[in-house]
């Protein structure tokens, strides 16, 4: 019948993602001190500040190629999720995991903008896990001092190698990964599906 229209399926499709997992040697390297631009501090660890991270995590990742490979990322709920599976992982480093936050000017007013986790494998490797910086904070080199803040917890956790993944499109942070000594050892790729086409008949 012309004009009827009926809607029988969908079609799906799928893209590869490709990803670097990069790997340092840290148990002899003296890694400079990090430091941060000036109105901007460090915060330690402590359960009490997750929701503080998984905030920031969002805020980093939500538009980002990242959460295309992990859906978690461009969700509110997911980082609040994935930063408590995280935190809770029995190798979870304290030591490696911090906030960066930023002094908004105001009495009290202070805006939480990158994050970074750790997480010690077997066989004394370390794991970087989502290094994360708000869109309106990058550029001043937030990203180079949050992993020197974590490769010296890795040292300090007496790793002797740390590993991170990373999207290979994102060349900024894979160049900043190669000036602190990271070198690609595996080329990885991930299947994301597209955005359903709809098939008629």
């Amino acid at each position: 019948m012309f004009g009827l229209v009926r809607r029988s399926r969908l079609s799906l499709r799928f893209s590869y993602i490709r990803r670097y997992r990069m790997e340092c040697p840290i148990a002899l390297v003296h890694f400079p001190t990090a430091r941060l631009p000036a109105g901007y501090r460090w915060a330690a660890w402590s359960e009490s500040l997750l929701a503080r991270h998984a905030t920031v995590k969002y805020a980093s990742f939500q538009a980002e190629m990242d959460s295309r490979v992990f859906p978690s990322l461009g969700q509110a709920a997911g980082c609040q999720g994935l930063m408590e599976q995280i935190s809770r992982h029995k190798s979870f480093l304290a030591d490696a995991t911090w906030l960066i936050t930023h002094d908004a000017g105001a009495e009290d007013s202070i805006a939480d903008c990158a994050t970074i986790q750790g997480i010690c494998r077997r066989r004394r490797i370390g794991s970087i896990q989502n290094v994360g910086v708000a869109p309106r904070h990058r550029g001043l080199g937030l990203g180079r001092a949050l992993v020197l803040r974590a490769l010296h917890g890795f040292q300090s956790a007496k790793m002797k190698r740390v590993f991170l993944e990373v999207t290979a499109e994102n060349i900024p942070a894979v160049r900043l990964y190669e000036s602190l000594g990271f070198r690609i050892s595996r080329t990885l790729y991930h299947a994301v599906e597209d955005e359903p086409d709809f098939c008629f008949e």
